[in-house]
């Protein structure tokens, strides 16, 4: 695939994904605009989230029995549709409508993974798709920053007509450079839904992939639940700008992508795997050392020591998660081209479920024992991935045996 159409599409899915996470850092002026209470003032955050998830299940699949074009020009002029919507809405039912329609059609950043691999040549297909998952990153690290950067200029509903125009352009260069293509499938939508459980007990190299992500998010999710919690805390006292700033440490998943899916072209992916999850476990070795007043270390006593060696804890765990999953779609879209859809959503709200129940528990382990009882979380996620990852070592020769039969 050429470098410029790489190029197009990675900076389209980070378009795509901004709005997913702007709710998050708009909650507060959203809240108080429709007088919403503490507990309903949730649901704005939530909201988006749910979509996304329902997406995955409901949308992603169609590209398996509906012309891809189609089905992404359609989801994104729905998305810049319900932006509108939401940054017009008169009242909070209708926002969060709005914003959950938002969510839904923000799936359609894993209709662009499927779309790049089959437009790739086999032999580069992980390093498109490396590229593909760091325009990914670059859109969940500017989501945030962007949203409040909008909102400070134009208001939250401001915020929201922005994020419009900018998908509208998105989708005006879609219908560019999306190839026609054809029907794939003539299964019926409810075939269609009916045959992702199927899909998936047939695909071991999917469950293994996938189960293995949801480990590494788990720890993922865990981390960066807890870390704000524990930067606001003695002895960092961090504000939301400080805070903020910190996240700025995904930018590890950035780097890493591309170079994990070089490995997995040179059938790396079982060592670059290992690798990943060793990265998962010793980042957050480093970050309940470094957090957590461990081993002789105080952090009160060398705060800044301490807040830049948990900042490389934040790069060490992102560059196993994003490694982990960009080999895992690299696997998944080396299996069968005529279910890509399918094999990504399943993929995608799966190990997405491992990254939620990591952020549940975090919150339990941080009321238990605080920092160290969340890293302790983490260090558990990161081993259960190494375990499983050891034992289910050999579908990995066997996926890339019939990746090359089946394409």
């Amino acid at each position: 695939m050429q470098s410029a159409l790489t190029a197009a599409l990675s900076a389209a899915i980070a378009v795509i994904v901004l709005p997913l996470f702007a709710a998050q850092s708009l909650s507060a002026p959203i809240a108080a605009s429709f007088e919403l209470t503490a507990g309903a003032a949730g649901l704005i955050a939530m909201m988006p989230m749910l979509g996304y998830t329902a997406g995955l299940v409901l949308l992603v699949p169609l590209i398996d029995i509906f012309p891809m074009r189609s089905v992404m020009l359609t989801t994104l002029l729905t998305g810049t549709i319900a932006l509108a919507a939401a940054a017009w809405s008169p009242s909070a039912t209708l926002f969060l409508l709005s914003i959950f329609a938002v969510g839904l059609t923000t799936s359609a950043t894993q209709m662009v993974v499927p779309l790049a691999a089959s437009l790739a040549e086999q032999s580069a297909r992980g390093r498109v798709i490396g590229r593909i998952m760091s325009g990914l990153m670059i859109g969940v690290l500017l989501s945030r920053p962007s949203a409040n950067l909008s909102a400070s200029l134009f208001g939250w509903r401001g915020a929201y007509l922005v994020d419009a125009a900018a998908l509208a352009v998105v989708c005006i260069g879609s219908a560019m450079i999306v190839p026609a293509g054809s029907q794939a499938s003539r299964l019926s939508f409810p075939g269609l839904l009916s045959s992702l459980w199927k899909v998936f007990r047939s695909e071991p190299a999917l469950q293994r992939r996938a189960a293995c992500q949801a480990l590494c998010m788990g720890s993922f999710g865990a981390f960066w639940t807890g870390v704000p919690l524990l930067l606001a805390a003695p002895p960092f006292g961090l504000g939301q700008v400080g805070i903020g700033a910190f996240a700025l440490a995904g930018i590890g998943g950035v780097l890493v992508a591309p170079v994990a899916g070089w490995a997995a072209d040179r059938g790396l992916d079982e060592t670059a795997t290992r690798l990943a999850h060793g990265c998962v476990v010793a980042g957050s070795g480093l970050a309940l050392v470094f957090g957590a007043d461990r081993l002789g270390f105080d952090p009160a006593t060398h705060r800044g020591i301490a807040l830049l060696l948990l900042v490389l804890a934040a790069i060490v765990i992102d560059l196993g998660v994003i490694g982990d999953q960009t080999l895992g779609r690299h696997a998944v879209n080396s299996l069968r081209p005529d279910i890509r859809g399918r094999l990504n959503g399943l993929y995608t709200g799966l190990f997405f479920i491992g990254g939620a129940a990591g952020s549940a528990l975090a919150g339990v382990a941080w009321a238990l024992g605080g920092w160290a009882s969340v890293c302790a979380l983490c260090v558990c996620f990161g081993v259960g991935a190494i375990i499983l990852g050891r034992i289910t070592s050999g579908q990995g020769a066997r996926t890339r045996q019939d990746a090359g039969v089946r394409l």
